[in-house]
């Protein structure tokens, strides 16, 4: 069994839009946010993947993290 890092419903509600975008900048206006706070965001996040032994290093791999920890189901997209 794995651990789940304690992600904050703002922090997946960016990790979402970002999945559901083609940019960081769509993303950050979906959620009428800063580029710069989406950035901040996802390094957050995945930094607290790492801490509990489950880097996410990329997109895909971050979008693997959030349909194990069940943020998102494949039939959303």
């Amino acid at each position: 069994m794995y651990r789940r890092p304690a992600l904050s419903a703002r922090e997946v509600e960016v990790m979402l839009a970002w999945f559901s975008s083609d940019s960081k900048a769509d993303a950050a206006s979906a959620v009428r946010i800063s580029v710069g706070t989406v950035n901040t965001h996802l390094t957050r996040i995945r930094h607290k993947y790492a801490v509990v032994g489950r880097p996410a290093p990329t997109k895909a791999a971050l979008f693997a993290r959030a349909l194990q920890d069940g943020h998102t189901k494949l039939n959303h997209w």
